[in-house]
This record gives C-alpha cells, sequence and structure tokens, in this order.
C-alpha cells in the first residue's frame, strides 16, 4: 500500500528515512485510545451528515474489529505505515475497504496524536492519585501503631529534638498529599479537546467539536486551532508533578536506606522488598528504595528534555514533538513501579521501637526543653541559650546526658535549676509540650491522623468518579 500522504511525491522514502522517522515502535501504546477517539469522530461525521450513515456503521464496526485484533495481537505494526494512527487507518482499510479512508474527513494526524495523549494521559493521572493514596493509607497505619513511638528528629542529619514517629511518616502524607492536589488540578488542562482543530488551522467540514467533547468527556475544547495542534503544556505539566512525587520518594527512600542500617536500626524491611549479595550472606539490602532513589534522576531527565524540545519550536507543529512521547511513557511507567512497591514496602515494615527510645535516651535532643524551663522563669532566651550550651559541653567532657547530672551540677550553671528539671527532660514530657497544631505532641498528630483519614475518603470518592470519567 502506497503512503496515504504520498500523492506529492515522485520518490519513495529512503528506508533509513522511513526508520528514523517512524513512532510506531512507542506510539502503538496509544493504539486504544486512537480508536477511541476515532469512534467519537467518526459517530459525529455522521450526525453531521458528513458521511452517510452505512459508511459510518461500516467504520465502526471495523474499528471495533481492529481493536479487538489489536488487544489480541493481531495486528502487526510496521514502519512503513509510520505511527499509529496510519496503522491503525491501514488495518481499518483492509477490514472494510475504502470506505475506511472516510475517517479521516475533518481531521488531521497533528489534532488527533493530540487528542490520543489527551485520552491516555488523564486515565494515568487518575491511577497516580489512586496509588499515592494507597500508599498515604500505608503510612497512616504504621503511624497509627506507632503513636508513641520517640525517635529523634534531626536537622542537618544531627539529632535535634525528640519527635513522634507517626508525626514523622505524617510529614510524608502531607507531601504525597500535595503531590495529589496537583494531579488533581492538571486533570482540567488534560481533560480538554483538541480534535477538530486540523493540521493547525480548523477545517472546512461542519464538524461539531462539543459534541465530540461529550463523547469522550471532556470538559472543554481548545479554543485556538494553532495552540490546540501545538500544546504540550499538560505533559510539560505532569512531567514536572512526576518529577516532584519522586524527589518525594527519593527522601523517603534515602530515610529508609538510613534508617535500616546496622548503624541506625531504627526499621528493618521486609524480605520480599530486600535482596541479598552475591558474596556475603549476611547482606540483606535495600534494593527498591535504593533503585527509587536512582530512577528519580531519569524522570527529571524526562521533563528537562521535552522543555527543552519546545523551547524553540514556532507555531504549530513541527516534527519535533514526536520527541513528546517517550519519555511521557517512561515516566509513567518508572513513577508506576515505585507507587506499586512503596505501599506494600511500608505496610509491611518493622519498626524498632525500642531502639529509637534508645537514641533519645541517648542524645542531648532534649536540651531545648532546659533552655525553655529557664526561659519560663524569666531569663532570656539567648542567656539560656548559652547556658545550655556550656552544660551540654560539660556533660560530653563527664561522658554524660542530661538526665545522668545530679540537681547539684545543674545549678552550678544557673541557679534557677530545680527539681522540676528532670520530668521537663523526659522524652515524653518534651514531645507532648509541644502542643499546637501541626506539632508533634500526640494530640496533635492524633488529630492529624484523624484528619488525613477524612481526606483520604474523599480522595477516594475522587478517584472512583474520575475513574468512570476518563474510560
Amino acid at each position: 500500500m502506497s503512503k496515504l500522504w504520498g500523492g506529492r511525491f515522485t520518490k519513495k522514502t529512503d528506508q533509513l528515512v522511513e526508520e528514523y522517522t517512524a513512532s510506531i515502535m512507542f506510539d502503538k501504546e496509544l493504539a486504544e485510545e486512537d480508536i477511541q477517539g476515532s469512534l467519537a469522530h467518526v459517530t459525529m461525521l455522521g450526525k453531521q451528515n458528513i458521511l452517510p450513515a452505512d459508511d459510518v456503521e461500516k467504520i465502526k464496526d471495523g474499528l471495533h474489529r481492529v481493536l479487538q485484533r489489536i488487544r489480541s495481537g493481531d495486528v502487526e505494526f510496521t514502519i512503513g505505515d509510520e505511527d499509529i494512527h496510519m496503522n491503525i487507518e491501514k488495518a481499518l482499510i483492509d477490514d472494510v475497504g475504502s470506505v475506511g479512508g472516510k475517517l479521516h474527513t475533518g481531521r488531521s494526524r497533528n489534532d488527533q496524536v493530540a487528542t490520543d495523549m489527551h485520552l491516555w494521559l488523564r486515565k494515568r493521572v487518575v491511577e497516580f492519585v489512586d496509588m499515592l493514596q494507597k500508599l498515604q493509607s500505608a503510612l497512616v497505619e504504621q503511624a497509627k501503631a506507632n503513636s508513641d513511638t520517640i525517635l529523634p528528629g534531626y536537622t542537618h542529619l544531627q539529632r535535634a529534638q525528640p519527635i513522634l514517629f507517626a508525626h514523622h511518616l505524617m510529614a510524608y502524607v502531607s507531601m504525597f498529599g500535595r503531590d495529589i492536589e496537583r494531579l488533581q488540578d492538571s486533570y482540567k488542562r488534560i481533560n480538554v479537546l483538541p480534535l477538530g482543530a486540523g493540521a493547525l488551522a480548523g477545517t472546512t467540514f461542519p464538524i461539531d467539536r462539543h459534541f465530540v467533547a461529550e463523547q469522550l468527556h471532556f470538559d472543554r475544547v481548545y479554543e485556538n486551532s494553532l495552540d490546540a495542534v501545538s500544546d504540550r503544556d499538560f505533559i510539560l505539566e505532569f512531567l514536572s508533578h512526576a518529577s516532584i512525587i519522586m524527589m518525594h520518594l527519593s527522601r523517603l527512600s534515602e530515610e529508609l536506606i538510613l534508617w535500616s542500617s546496622t548503624e541506625f536500626r531504627f526499621v528493618e524491611l521486609d524480605d520480599a522488598f530486600c535482596t541479598g549479595s552475591s558474596i556475603m550472606p549476611q547482606k540483606k539490602n535495600p534494593d527498591v528504595p535504593e533503585l527509587v532513589r536512582g530512577k528519580t534522576g531519569r524522570v527529571y531527565g524526562n521533563l528537562v528534555g521535552l522543555l527543552t524540545v519546545l523551547k524553540s519550536l514556532p507555531l504549530a507543529y513541527n516534527k519535533d514533538m514526536q520527541e513528546d512521547k517517550e519519555g511521557m511513557f517512561d515516566t509513567v511507567k518508572t513513577l508506576q513501579g515505585a507507587l506499586q512497591l512503596f505501599a506494600p514496602m511500608i505496610a509491611t515494615m518493622k519498626v524498632n521501637a525500642d531502639v529509637m527510645r534508645q537514641a533519645v535516651n541517648q542524645d542531648f535532643s532534649n536540651a531545648t526543653d532546659i533552655a525553655d524551663f529557664l526561659v519560663g522563669k524569666g531569663m532570656p532566651f539567648r542567656q539560656a541559650h548559652e547556658v545550655i550550651g556550656k552544660t551540654v559541653l560539660y556533660c560530653i567532657q563527664e561522658k554524660k546526658y542530661l538526665l545522668d547530672l545530679k540537681l547539684e551540677e545543674f545549678k552550678q550553671f544557673s541557679s534557677l535549676f530545680d527539681d522540676r528539671i528532670y520530668a521537663v527532660l523526659q522524652p515524653e514530657q518534651v514531645v507532648n509540650a509541644r502542643n499546637v497544631y501541626g506539632g508533634t505532641a500526640k494530640e496533635q498528630v492524633l488529630a492529624a491522623i484523624g484528619r488525613a483519614e477524612a481526606v483520604l475518603a474523599e480522595t477516594n470518592a475522587w478517584v472512583t468518579e474520575y475513574a468512570e470519567r476518563s474510560k
């Protein structure tokens, strides 16, 4: 079969050119969306009396048969037919005859491929919201199970103040909550229909773009035909959101890697999410979080790659834009793999509460509370800060911790110290003293868990609604 666009050409396309310019190797991922869009388009052509009803039914029946053949693996995609659109059109013509060539009436591959990507990506966004809320649920359950577990909080990777482990986990629940909000907000910019823009200027046929939008459950149509075929902002936005999600996963991965080391021993990852060494039989390696941390770079690269492709393109469509798909597909696959593993890995993680508590008992992370104690007695904070600094230095020199000091030792640094200092220094007291909204006190953490569970219920309802819309 000759090229569908070959009428103007006098020479056959060079084989190397065909191989270099073809996209079927990766855009076959869009097969179902391409047929979904074609079914809506041909239905509209019939409604508008652009095609006879008999032709419309033949084309629709043929498209359904082609779809079934694709799903069963009976359609052979070829580089000679360049891309998914022309491969499907050829399969349709082979099935229903020349009437299949009428399907392309009133559209171009430019608006067709844009429509396919909008259809494909909106499904993925809903799936990612669902996966993120499952990860949040796993974190919330671990937080509920560890609402009394205390560990050192860190700044600069140095022990800072005692906090509840549940509070630490809920920080990630908040991060992933923002990720969900970004994805949900992006849906309204993904759910815009480009079809009907033609190659760049619209079409002379009396099409009904809003009817097609209703058929495909799009909320609106692109206002400008040039923008419709050249816009890839919705992909850039997704790649940006995916990069932030991977950054959050990478931060959590780094902590899991540290916490599961012999030096920390705060947690132990389930055997199902670790691997061993080919030479050292004692090893238990946290390969899943390590790979997530590593794969974050490729997701960043896909974002920067597409930004670079688009930065100098004049309106409207250019072949450069064929580079928009592989990075998008790769990012989706990478993020899917990470999120599918993370939720069960968190759910099965063993928390070594005793080790965490021992770490808190053998550091100076309660020092700030002594300063607050002295401030409560009327000492200016800056002076109290200096007093406690000297007290900590004394402890280091004497190889003691603050709770090991006798009252007489405290008093050599300030006469304001009294017996109440020992209650102030208890880790539970240090934690629960921070009873402000968003703080680490148990009362506040339990309230945060309750709020998170309410939001999770709302998110689950959103997923159910939008999964139906995106079919």
